[in-house]
């Protein structure tokens, strides 16, 4: 089970995630309460261990402002909230593969309800003649409106995980929006992902986490992937 803490503003929320064992961090580069600089990351990047995974957040930024921002802070992959052809994923991971290796790149599919919608979204990626060069893994949050994630607002998770078995099987799923300590459990059993990322629901305040919580969502994570794979096995 890959866990990502999203919207980190500090190097103590950021360590306090990893002694958590979470196995990614996540850096918003978009307007949010959440946001920070391309610098402040830099200042916390160079302070966490190598092996941990360091994600830029990006809506809807030009192919050269990303890779600008990957340079600068010190990142290891970035997450996508937008519309980006495979040639536009070909060029940003061709461009990126320079410093790390190898670079996590993640597409965001929103959910808003639209279930026929979700699915030609999903066939798209899983289907692209380029997708060696296509996102490392798909991440599904739940979109309300304008706001193309971070809403804090769940989806309807079965909906969600039955489009994905029959169009996008071959890709890796993570499950976001909505999620906290306490329904983490039953949105792993029900959509069996890959990995989930959460922000709002392990949070004090916008932009602060509640290290607590932040341990709970792991440790509850991490026991139901491990309660779905003994499952299988029967």
């Amino acid at each position: 089970m890959w866990i990502k803490i999203c919207g980190i503003t500090s190097l103590e929320d950021a360590k306090a995630a990893i002694d958590a064992q979470a196995d990614a961090v996540g850096f918003v580069f978009a307007a949010s309460p959440r946001r920070v600089t391309p610098e402040i990351v830099r200042e916390i990047t160079r302070e966490l261990p190598f092996d941990v995974e360091k994600i830029g957040i990006f809506v809807d930024s030009s192919i050269d402002e990303i890779v600008a921002t990957f340079e600068i802070a010190g990142l290891t992959g970035v997450q996508l909230h937008g519309e980006y052809s495979p040639a536009d994923l070909s060029q940003l991971r061709m461009r990126m593969r320079g410093r790390f290796l190898p670079v996590r790149m993640v597409y965001v599919v929103p959910y808003d309800g639209d279930a026929a919608g979700f699915a030609r979204r999903l066939q798209s990626l899983a289907g692209s003649p380029d997708n060696e060069h296509g996102p490392s893994v798909v991440l599904v949050d739940t979109r309300v409106g304008d706001k193309v994630g971070g809403t804090g607002i769940a989806f309807d998770w079965a909906a969600a995980q039955n489009a994905f078995h029959q169009h996008a099987a071959n890709l890796r799923l993570v499950a976001a929006g909505g999620l906290h300590p306490e329904n983490v459990r039953q949105a792993v059993l029900t959509m069996k992902p890959w990995g989930v990322d959460v922000s709002s629901g392990v949070e004090s305040v916008p932009g602060k986490k509640d290290h607590q919580r932040v341990k709970q969502f792991i440790r509850v994570s991490r026991a139901a992937s491990v309660e779905f794979a003994e499952a299988m096995k029967r």
